[in-house]
């Protein structure tokens, strides 16, 4: 059994993993700002929204004031991947250290750092970040994962059995790669359609009975981004579409973290998530005109604040 756990980077994924598995193992937070570190020592982590507790966790800037995990959890957003690896690198030698970007590149980039075995992972659930103490749990789907460098799927079974007894979603796999390329283009068709109009994801995404609606357009994302996947040679674990569709019938606008990151005015997931797709479609010869087209509007969207 895991019985240290430490999670990197305490947004609201980060958070729900931290508080729910506090509940089965010793988990300690690194953060970046010390006056973070502080209020989770002295207040706990309170999760509300489909659960409501109080999580006890041990949090710091320096990973030396901390206890060596056997499992570290990288839960910071695809651009910060290679500092917080450099924050950890030529420590924690008996730890897996696992990802949970969304998008490509994020394992390859913490394997550059050190020598630690990993594991895979991406997920669905989300939640909302009302202050350093305190995050809201929104949706409840599960996080995947699979064996990456130097760990087996009985590795993943047993982190994803660990996060399903703290009260979470969880699915481990023997190759994640069809999982992943699912919500690749899951993400990277709604992400960035929503940074661009500043619509959540709502029916809007889905319909396509008149000429004017939106579902048209994220159809035909879709389907390229299938085609990219096809010639890859994966056979996907989900039809995205059909992904899309279920997602904006369950009742809750779900804000997506591209469209977040636009309305605060911070940098994008663009590169690991669309400019990997629109990337991997150079690289096998695929034509994808309309990915293309989001993947340059917005880094124009971004290049207009930042």
């Amino acid at each position: 059994m895991t019985e240290r756990v430490c999670v990197v980077g305490a947004g609201s994924i980060g958070s729900l993993l931290a508080a729910h598995l506090s509940r089965v193992a010793d988990v300690s937070v690194l953060v970046r700002r010390e006056e973070h570190a502080q209020a989770l020592n002295e207040q706990g982590l309170r999760v509300s929204g489909r659960a409501e507790f109080t999580a006890e966790v041990r949090a710091a800037v320096d990973p030396d004031e901390l206890p060596e995990p056997q499992l570290a959890i990288l839960a910071c957003k695809g651009p910060e991947v290679a500092a917080v690896a450099d924050r950890i690198s030529g420590r924690w030698s008996g730890a897996t250290v696992m990802t949970v970007q969304n998008g490509l590149g994020a394992e390859a980039t913490v394997a550059e750092r050190g020598a630690w075995p990993i594991l895979a992972a991406l997920t669905f659930m989300s939640g909302t970040r009302h202050s350093d103490t305190h995050v809201e749990y929104v949706l409840d789907t599960a996080t995947w994962i699979g064996p990456g460098r130097g760990t087996t799927a009985a590795d993943a079974r047993a982190v994803a059995e660990l996060i399903l007894a703290g009260g979470l979603k969880a699915e481990a796999y023997e190759d994640i790669a069809p999982v992943r390329w699912s919500k690749l283009i899951f993400n990277a068709t709604v992400n960035g359609v929503a940074a661009l109009t500043g619509l959540r994801h709502d029916f809007h995404f889905a319909a396509e009975e008149r000429p004017s609606d939106l579902g048209h357009l994220v159809r035909g994302l879709i389907d390229e981004g299938k085609a990219v996947a096809a010639a890859a040679g994966l056979v996907l674990h989900e039809d995205p579409w059909q992904m899309n569709v279920l997602a904006t019938q369950r009742g809750h606008a779900h804000y997506p973290s591209m469209l977040e990151d636009v309305d605060a005015r911070r940098p994008t997931e663009l590169e690991t998530i669309n400019g990997a797709l629109v990337r991997e479609a150079e690289r096998l010869g695929v034509s994808v005109p309309l990915q293309r087209a989001i993947y340059r509007l917005v880094k124009a969207k971004e290049a207009s604040y930042l």
